[in-house]
This record gives structure tokens, sequence and C-alpha cells, in this order.
């Protein structure tokens, strides 16, 4: 009961203060998180536009990048945060908006790695994107 009362208070005070809103939880590993993305690399293409997305390797199960607009990225790890890591939790876009979970078909919100789906309470992990000189990303959780 202490345990549901902590975590209530921190993804409230997480909404409030408008930063990371994620309800940690102890499925994923905690392991460091240090990516540089070459936006001018052909691979990375869809990433010129908003709306566009690319999966990159690093992370527990991989990492998706979206282009909210001109300047703005979003990264999330692709391990689905109410299971367990195995072959089947590795998230996918699906129509631009949403994260899946492949084994239970979860979503969840690709801007903000809220669950859509009934019943998930843990968000999609997400990772800290910052833009330099506006062809490099790097991801980070430090």
């Amino acid at each position: 009961m202490q345990k549901k009362i902590i975590l209530s208070l921190l993804f409230l005070t997480a909404l409030i203060s408008c930063t990371k809103s994620s309800i940690e939880n102890d499925l994923l590993p905690n392991i460091t998180v240090n990516e540089t993305v070459n936006l001018n690399l052909p691979k990375f293409i869809n990433l010129q536009v908003p709306g566009g997305s690319a999966y990159i390797s690093g992370g527990v199960n991989g990492i998706v990048i979206y282009k909210l607009n001109n300047n703005e990225f979003k990264a999330f790890d692709r391990a689905c945060p109410h299971l367990p890591v195995s072959s089947c939790t590795q998230m996918v876009i699906k129509n631009t908006i949403k994260l899946v979970c492949p084994c239970d078909d979860s979503e969840f919100n690709i801007l903000n790695g809220s669950p859509l789906t009934e019943g998930i309470t843990h968000y999609a992990r997400e990772y800290l994107v910052t833009v330099f000189n506006a062809n490099t990303l790097r991801i980070t959780n430090f």
C-alpha cells in the first residue's frame, strides 16, 4: 500500500512539473545510453520531416527516434515497459503515432510514451535527445 502511494506521488509530481512522465519499473534493466546519430546518413532520411521516424541500436531493446517538428525529436526504448525483455518485446511504430508491443498489442503514445491500452501503467522509457548543429543527435539517459 505504501509503495503504491509513493509511486502515485512520483507520477503526479512528474505530470505537474512537465518533465519526464514515467512510472519506473524493475522489469527493464538500467543501462547507460549514449548514442550519436548523423542525420545526413541515408538511413535517417525519414527524420528529415516532422512525423518521420527511425530505429537504431542501443538501449535495452533498440531505440526509436521520432521527429516532432523542425527542431525537436523524441527517443524511446523499444522494450515493452510492462513486460520482461524477450524476443517479442521490441515495440514497433504503427500509423506513425503509436508504439505497439507485438506480445500483447498494447499501445503507447509516441509523443510522450504514455500507455494507451487500458490496464497498462508504465510509460515507454524515454531518452533525452540533444540536437547539435542541426545534423547530429545525441541520445542519452544521463
